[in-house]
């Protein structure tokens, strides 16, 4: 009787001591898996993105979220193999969501400057933009920045542009944003306005009868692209990797012109 309660007690602390050290093994491979492999285990990406921001990521009349940073995401799961759960959240949330690793990625026209390379990863860029010089359809005046000089240029006060456009020695006429200020230069109230590329084209697919024109474009461009924390390189190399295909297979260029009738992925 001693003999089976003793047996009994071993066999137990063996079995005991098996699954600790089976426990054990699946923690530290859980750990050691970097977050790529994470993500293609689970088999779905948490994004960041605000969900407000038209054309990039918004919600179209059906209530679906949609837009060109939403259509690059989305080709990019799915030649990953994995599912996107986006998380829609104001733009400093977004950074703090990321921190917090509530996300793996942001998609949401995060610009990349030496600021943020101090602390996060980007993609490859997938969207270039720069500064233009918009003028009436039938304008032939300008054709540069320089052009401008000494022109009523209607600009946002608080924006870059307006910065821009008083660079170039122009007279800054107030608006409250881009719909006013080419109402302005329409009917002869000021005769340029500066702004970003980007939301001309946007403007011009929405209105394409608005009776306006790029009339220069400057050789700054501004890049954008998926930003990460640090420290996930693999999942970066799978972001740039799948990027590189889009690019060269048309697909980036096939969605851009979708949104905004030319190529602003190269």
């Amino acid at each position: 009787m001693k003999k089976t309660l003793a047996a009994s007690i071993l066999l137990t602390g063996v079995l005991a001591g098996c699954g600790s050290s089976e426990e054990e093994s699946n923690n530290t491979s859980s750990e050691d898996q970097n977050l790529l492999e994470s993500i293609q285990e689970e088999g779905v990406i948490a994004v960041g993105t605000e969900g407000t921001y038209a054309p990039f990521t918004f919600h179209d009349d059906s209530d679906a979220l949609t837009g060109y940073d939403v259509e690059v995401m989305n080709e990019v799961a799915e030649r990953m193999g994995v599912e996107v759960e986006y998380n829609e959240t104001q733009w400093d949330s977004m950074f703090e969501g990321l921190n917090s690793e509530r996300f793996d990625v942001i998609a949401n026209q995060v610009g990349i400057n030496d600021e943020r390379l101090e602390t996060y990863d980007f993609s490859h860029p997938y969207t270039l933009s720069s500064a233009v010089v918009v003028v009436p359809e039938e304008n032939s005046d300008v054709s540069s920045f320089e052009d401008i000089e000494g022109k009523q240029s209607a600009q946002s006060l608080t924006s870059n542009y307006a910065d821009i456009a008083t660079e170039y020695g122009a007279e800054l006429v107030q608006v409250e944003g881009l719909a006013q200020a080419i109402e302005l230069i329409k009917t002869g109230r000021a005769e340029v306005t500066v702004n970003d590329k980007l939301a001309i084209l946007d403007f011009e697919q929405q209105q394409p009868n608005a009776g306006i024109k790029i009339a220069a474009e400057e050789s700054d461009v501004s890049e954008s692209a998926f930003m990460f924390r640090q420290g996930n390189e693999e999942l970066v190399e799978e972001f740039n990797k799948h990027l590189e295909e889009m690019q060269e297979d048309g697909t980036l260029t096939e969605i851009s012109e979708k949104w905004f009738g030319e190529d602003v992925s190269q």
